[in-house]
């Protein structure tokens, strides 16, 4: 089977999803303990979505399909060395009659990279509300972000532009690296998102892919305020800690409206906030992220 290949010639579409898929599949090497791998196209680090994506699939690896994951937060410690394996140690915190919770320590080279609390529930009814969804146009009416990619911004972003993506993006709000031609904005950001293809009936693994993806455009929206973006000024940033809460059943293979927004940025780090959203508008999933931002001279 071939892979789909989009207007700009980069490959997308099932097999490249299904790339992210064996990615969060982890080994397991001993009791409580697993081993990831990077892809072979990796940056200088390991994407912080897919450590924390696969640190959610070792603390789910030991805890019972029938409770669902409905928080987790995390520290990014140390930058992933993506040549060689990862290694996720869990911690049984506790097993109760209606909630678990896990810990996860991601080690390379002896130190800890990341760490990971996660909690788990058994499904029960209760009181419900939510906000409302934004009013924003349909992803199907939106260009996708390879369609975004002129010949002058893939010659400046270099092999970042071409790397496959197993995530399908489509703005509402516009673009970081376009806005920036025309100075800051509000401090925001709006994209739906969705796994390019079908993924397996996993509840767990719906889950995984959410938090792999929210870490893609997150802190766009700190970026947007100041008129900057990576890879096309003298911008340098990280994951400093990330967390998220799960309201709500989703399938991560549908468009999902992650709205973005940043309150704050001070002492050379910026705050965003996160909420996702189905087509039917349901609020699914909120998520906050701090990360470190800082303008080199």
């Amino acid at each position: 089977m071939a892979e789909t290949l989009t207007t700009d010639g980069v490959p997308r579409g099932q097999q490249v999803l299904d790339r992210l898929v064996a990615l969060l599949d982890l080994e397991k090497i001993e009791e409580n303990i697993f081993r990831g791998v990077s892809p072979s196209h990796s940056p200088v680090r390991v994407f912080g979505g897919q450590v924390a994506g696969q640190a959610l699939v070792a603390a789910g690896r030991t805890v019972p399909p029938e409770r669902g994951v409905h928080s987790l937060h995390a520290y990014f410690i140390r930058g992933g060395d993506p040549s060689v394996p990862i290694v996720y140690e869990v911690d049984r915190i506790r097993d109760g009659r209606s909630f678990t919770t896990r810990r996860v320590v991601a080690i390379q080279h002896g130190k800890a990279i990341f760490a990971l609390s996660a909690s788990f529930q058994i499904a029960e009814p209760g009181i419900e509300h939510a906000e409302a969804m934004p009013d924003v146009p349909p992803p199907d009416a939106l260009p996708s972000h390879g369609d975004l990619m002129t010949p002058e911004l893939k010659a400046k972003f270099g092999r970042i532009a071409d790397r496959p993506r197993p995530i399908d993006i489509r703005y509402v709000s516009e673009p970081p690296w376009l806005s920036r031609e025309s100075g800051p904005r509000e401090a925001d950001n709006q994209v739906w998102m969705r796994a390019d293809g079908t993924l397996p009936d996993d509840p767990l693994l719906q889950v995984c892919v959410l938090a792999y993806a929210s870490d893609m455009t997150l802190l766009d929206s700190v970026l947007a305020r100041h008129g900057v973006y990576w890879g096309t000024d003298n911008v340098m940033g990280a994951s400093l800690d990330h967390a998220m809460w799960f309201h709500r059943p989703f399938r991560a293979d549908e468009w999902v409206l992650y709205d973005c927004v940043s309150p704050s940025a001070s002492g050379g780090r910026g705050l965003a906030t996160g909420r996702f959203f189905t087509q039917s508008g349901e609020l699914v999933a909120t998520v906050v992220q701090e990360g470190l931002l800082r303008i080199v001279s």
